[in-house]
């Protein structure tokens, strides 16, 4: 009887660890933008003043620069610190709206990067919460490639389309 005594706090503190550790690894999650997951899921969700956008399964928009275009991957190393490339490690899956038009293209890391129409998808690191698009009409520039980045877009949006920098979107529809 006195083992069973010993025994039970120690299964409780193992239990407590447990616990502990698994909700620090789901805020760490929370933390990052557009993590990559085997069911990452692209759907349409409405941004004011923007419209209908591409979100990932969080809820945050989806961009995609003028320069990653036709399965080339231009966004790499530190660009990828700033735009996170959607990943996943099987299919992508999308709603009914968008599924027919999702992909994926190698990276040079050999990741899968989540395409939209043929072009691959990025979260902003900066966007703070979903819905927001903060990173819509961003230029910069990594390892001698300057970038246009647009917030992906589906049908009806408010703001025209733009070919240079400031605001717009690509819109697939």
């Amino acid at each position: 009887m006195q083992d069973m005594k010993r025994i039970t706090p120690l299964i409780l503190i193992a239990l407590a660890a447990a616990a502990l550790t698994a909700c620090g690894s789901s805020s760490q999650q929370a933390q990052k933008p557009a993590a990559a997951s085997p069911a990452t899921t692209v759907a349409l969700a409405k941004v004011s003043a923007v419209g209908q956008v591409l979100v990932d399964s969080k809820g945050f928009a989806l961009y995609s620069p003028k320069q990653d275009t036709s399965g080339m991957i231009r966004c790499t190393g530190s660009c990828t610190a700033i735009w996170v490339p959607l990943t996943v490690k099987g299919s992508p899956t999308g709603d009914p709206t968008v599924a027919a038009k999702l992909g994926t293209v190698m990276r040079p890391d050999g990741r899968k990067q989540v395409t939209f129409d043929g072009r691959p998808l990025y979260t902003f690191a900066e966007d703070s919460r979903p819905k927001t698009v903060s990173g819509n009409g961003a230029s910069d520039q990594f390892g001698g490639v300057r970038f246009n980045w647009k917030v992906a877009s589906v049908g009806t949006t408010t703001t025209p389309s733009s070919g240079g920098s400031g605001g717009g979107y690509y819109n697939y529809g």
